[in-house]
């Protein structure tokens, strides 16, 4: 990806549309786009071991995300994940940062388990020990630049569509944004392990059986967000 890169002037171009038709699914697509945004200038200066390959994820994670748009929107058959998440971002009363939340764990504990498998199972019985370590550490890296993008996050995107959101800034300082960072963190930790055991899985019905437990189990984190 590159500043002009297709797939950001597509969220960019979601994200002002919804926007301007007060769509709340608009807010988790804002920070995405920032935070993509973010990522192709890490990628950019070469942060990672293998720049090429964060670069090859960063698009296949995006797939994942617009393909289940597409089907939600068509009406045609999506991940319950991403159905659940979007009827639910347009016709239930969500805070901002519900909304950024449903939105982050249906991509990251979901899209990004499946993402990873797409890229690392062609390759994984070929990585030596040092190589498996490099992928492991950039997807790692990927937390910093996430971090870095959080502040941006509150003040560009959150703060101007709920002001109270400022006041919290003011009393607690980043309090907020640092228990997102780690939340977003402990998640990618996760998915990195689940992706492991998918790796392990050979046959198709296991496979299919795990992707619906992830499936379910992340569902049920979506029902948590939506009540706290």
């Amino acid at each position: 990806m590159s500043p002009t890169d297709p797939v950001l002037v597509k969220m960019a171009r979601y994200a002002d549309d919804w926007k301007a038709t007060k769509d709340s699914r608009h807010v988790f697509l804002s920070c995405y786009h920032l935070m993509s945004t973010n990522m192709v200038s890490a990628i950019n200066n070469n942060e990672f071991h293998d720049s090429a390959w964060v670069n090859t994820l960063l698009h296949r994670f995006a797939d994942y995300y617009f393909d289940s748009l597409t089907c939600y929107d068509c009406g045609d058959l999506t991940s319950k994940v991403w159905e659940h998440a979007h009827k639910t971002t347009c016709t239930k009363e969500l805070s901002e940062l519900q909304c950024l939340i449903l939105g982050v764990n249906a991509h990251i504990n979901y899209d990004l388990v499946l993402a990873l498998f797409d890229l690392l199972k062609p390759e994984w019985n070929s990585l030596s020990i040092t190589q498996r370590q490099q992928r492991y550490e950039d997807h790692k890296r990927v937390n910093y630049v996430i971090a870095c993008t959080i502040d941006r996050v509150q003040d560009e995107i959150l703060e101007p569509l709920n002001p109270m959101l400022e006041w919290v800034d003011s009393l607690l300082g980043r309090m907020d944004e640092y228990l997102i960072s780690k939340l977003i963190t402990s998640w990618r930790e996760d998915v990195w392990e689940n992706t492991q055991m998918l790796l392990k899985i050979e046959q198709p019905e296991a496979h299919e059986a795990f992707r619906f437990q992830l499936e379910k189990t992340v569902l049920k984190r979506a029902d948590t967000i939506c009540v706290f």
